[in-house]
């Protein structure tokens, strides 16, 4: 039963950063604190959840095809969130 949770929240942490779409539609989503804040706030998630999936791979022994495929998507939102991390808060001539 454990494992059926922990499998539900990685699949479940692989949809939830696609809801930053419908979200930017809004003005007040573009605006500049607004927009830095929010991309930050599901950067942070992305990296959290490719934390969290690794740790369920290796430690619970969730081997399974689902988990497979969660652990490649989250594994790239991770690198993808510490990309965008990166680009927002590392100084402009460091890279």
């Amino acid at each position: 039963m454990k494992y059926k949770f922990f499998l539900g929240i990685c699949l479940l942490m692989v949809l939830v950063p696609w809801t930053i779409l419908p979200i930017r539609n809004f003005e007040w989503a573009l605006a500049s604190p607004v927009a830095e804040r929010m991309i930050t706030a599901y950067a942070v998630f992305m990296v959290f959840s490719g934390i969290f999936t690794v740790f369920c791979y290796k430690k619970l022994t969730l081997r399974n095809l689902l988990m497979k495929a969660a652990l490649v998507i989250n594994g790239i939102y991770a690198a993808f969130g510490l990309i965008v991390l990166g680009l927002i808060y590392l100084p402009k001539g460091t890279l």
